[in-house]
This record gives structure tokens, C-alpha cells and sequence, in this order.
């Protein structure tokens, strides 16, 4: 099991961060990227296993670079997995503007198309071949919260993205799953986690704060999809805090 490489997108902080370590205490070579280099030097700190790489996910020549990077310092892929994304401001659906819902189409559908097709390049020209992707999708995959659409777009998108990808990496032993997040914390004391606790718009109009889950156990999710023989693959899983209003929603 050594000598496996892994990228992780939106390394530099919450979801991404926590699974970069995870990962890394398994034995595994961890490349994380981001737009932030400071904050991907952060969480490489003290550990000769996490390797920072400062990218835009929505750069396609940069998304080149990245994976040209892990290749020649690292020799292969082994696993991908898309975790940048970002959302848009909560307003009514006639108010969002064009420029807001590029920015989030550009970074967590686009984004995570770039990676996708690097990666896949690599995994099935390299010896031996194959290779593992995970696209963080979201409880949003399925069920949209008000005021989303952007965001909830995009994330039912990537449901797509991950069953094309699941079916055209057969013939290289190219496995593609996705994992669905409720309410994970990320303990940044900023973003969605946040207004969880203090109080979220729900599907009646009414605000009311949900119950949220430590983003560990989001990454220890993750890093077992990773752990699995390319010959088993975990197609969808879904890892929520057990109170949250997600089933029943609307």
C-alpha cells in the first residue's frame, strides 16, 4: 500500500484540509492544491507527506500544471479527489446575478471537469493503470435549500459527472464514487457549518439553526472510499449530522 498518490482540490482548509491528513496518516503521498498558498503551506506543515501545490481549479492550463507537477515529483495518480467548490449569495432566484452563477458553475462543475480529465489521462496511461476519483457532491446533489440554485445546479451536475465517470473508466480500472455532505463543521467559525448553528433559511421561510457533525468524520469517509481495491467502488455515500432536517426537507 505505499507509494500511493493522491490530489486533493480545496486542500487548504475545511473538508479538504481534514482529508489531506486523514489521507496522509494512511500512508499516503498527498498533493493538496488551492488558490491559497499560504493556507496550503499551513495545513503541509510539519508533515513530509503533504506536498503543496497552488492551483486554480478553474485555470485549465493551471489544472495542466498541477497534474504535470504531481507526475514528474511523484511519478502517478492514484486518486483524485474534487472537494473545491464554493456557493453563491443567498438571494431570490430572479436577483442572482450572471457573474455569480459563472463563478460557481466555472468552480465546482468546470473545476472539477478540468481535474477529472487530467486525472483520468493519467490513470490510464500510467503503469500499472487505474486509479480511483471522488467528487464531494452534497446533500444539495438531491434535495436544494431555498435561495440556492446556483449551487444546488452545479451539485446535481456533478451526480453526471461522477456516473459518466464511473462508466467511461471501466475499460482503464478508473473507479468513480461520490460522497454527499450534511453539515459538516469546519471550525474556520465562517461559511455554511456557521449559519447552520445560528440559524438557516428552510423550506417554509421560517430560520431555524440544525444540528452539525465534525467535518472529520466527513474525511474518514473519504479516506475509506480511498481504501478500497480498484475492483470495488463506493458509488454514492451519504455522511450527514443524524438530526439535521434532510429527510422530511420541504
Amino acid at each position: 500500500m505505499s507509494g500511493r498518490v493522491a490530489v486533493v482540490t480545496g486542500g487548504g482548509s475545511g473538508i479538504g484540509a481534514a482529508t489531506a491528513r486523514e489521507l496522509a496518516a494512511d500512508g499516503w503521498l498527498v498533493v493538496i492544491a488551492g488558490r491559497r498558498a499560504q493556507a496550503l503551506d499551513e495545513v503541509a506543515a510539519g508533515t513530509d507527506r503533504i506536498d503543496p501545490v497552488p492551483t486554480d481549479v478553474t485555470d485549465e492550463a493551471g489544472v495542466r500544471r498541477l497534474f504535470e507537477t504531481v507526475v514528474a515529483r511523484h511519478r502517478r495518480v492514484d486518486l483524485l479527489f474534487n472537494n473545491a467548490g464554493t456557493s453563491a449569495p443567498g438571494v431570490e432566484l430572479d436577483e442572482l446575478s450572471l457573474a455569480d452563477w459563472n463563478r460557481v458553475v466555472a468552480v465546482n462543475l468546470t473545476g472539477a471537469f478540468l481535474c477529472t480529465r487530467e486525472a483520468f489521462r493519467v490513470m490510464r496511461s500510467q503503469d500499472p493503470p487505474g486509479g480511483r476519483i471522488i467528487n464531494n457532491g452534497s446533500i444539495s446533489a438531491h434535495t436544494p435549500r431555498p435561495r440556492s440554485i446556483a449551487y444546488a445546479a452545479t451539485k446535481h451536475a456533478i451526480t453526471g459527472l461522477t456516473r459518466s465517470t464511473a462508466l467511461d473508466g471501466r475499460p482503464y480500472d478508473i473507479a468513480c464514487g461520490q460522497i454527499d455532505i450534511g453539515n459538516a463543521a469546519t471550525g474556520s467559525g465562517t461559511g455554511m457549518a456557521t449559519e447552520m448553528v445560528t440559524g438557516t433559511m428552510q423550506a417554509d421561510g421560517s430560520v431555524r439553526p440544525e444540528p452539525v457533525m465534525d467535518m472529520t468524520e466527513a474525511a474518514r469517509a473519504v479516506r475509506y472510499m480511498a481504501s478500497l481495491p480498484l475492483d470495488a467502488n463506493v458509488l454514492t455515500m451519504t455522511v450527514m449530522a443524524t438530526k439535521m432536517p434532510y429527510v422530511g426537507r420541504g
